[in-house]
This record gives structure tokens, sequence and C-alpha cells, in this order.
């Protein structure tokens, strides 16, 4: 049995995205498999394409009260005490890595209301 991937591709494209749901769902009831969304690549999205999901939280500035800063640093990310230090006193640095939206914003708010400055990226 001879696989013509071009045929299939051309049958695809013309292809309702109902017909593709269906045929997405009877392959992994077929196969056992389940259907996963391909993940980015780090280095950007240079085409636009698909939002951001998933975000790293950088501490830019300590502020003015580094010991409230290294206790919520602390609380956030379950690191002791001296390794809370090291992150505040050489900022930038990554509190967190790959965190959902959601999460991240909240890390972020949480810290900032220490006094020290949060980017995501």
């Amino acid at each position: 049995m001879a696989f013509d991937k071009d045929n299939i591709i051309d049958q695809l494209k013309d292809a309702s995205i109902t017909d593709l749901n269906d045929l997405v769902k009877s392959i992994e009831k077929e196969f056992d498999v389940k259907a996963a969304a391909p993940v980015a690549a780090a280095g950007g999205n240079a085409g636009g394409g698909a939002a951001k999901t998933n975000f790293t939280v950088e501490l830019t500035e300590a502020g003015a009260s580094k010991v409230k800063v290294i206790k919520a640093v602390r609380e956030a990310t379950g690191l002791g005490l001296m390794d809370s230090k090291k992150l505040v006193d050489k900022v930038p640095s990554k509190i967190k890595e790959d965190v959902p939206k959601a999460d991240a914003e909240d890390l972020k708010k949480k810290i900032e209301a220490s006094g020290a400055k949060v980017t995501l990226k």
C-alpha cells in the first residue's frame, strides 16, 4: 500500500474545521494517542502567531526595603533565606520560569507589593 502524503494534504486543504476536528478525534481513538498543540521553541514569535502563555518572572529592581522583597521572593519560590537574598542582591534575576500568565501576574503583584520592580518576559 503506497502512502501518498501529497494527496492527503490536498484533501485536508479542502476540509472544513469540523471535518478536521473529527479526523483528529478518530486518529486519537484509532491509534490511542493524544494530539497536543506544538510547543514554540525559545527565541520568540517572529511571525505573530499564537499568544505567549508562559512567562519568566524577573526581579529588575529590589527597591528600598530589601528585607520585605527577600521575604516575598522566599514565599514565592520556596527557597531558603540565603538563596532568596542572593536573588534579590543580584538583580536582574529570574524568580520563576515557565509560569502560566495568571500565576506570573499574581506573583508580580505580590513581589511589587513589597516595593520591588518585576517584569514578565
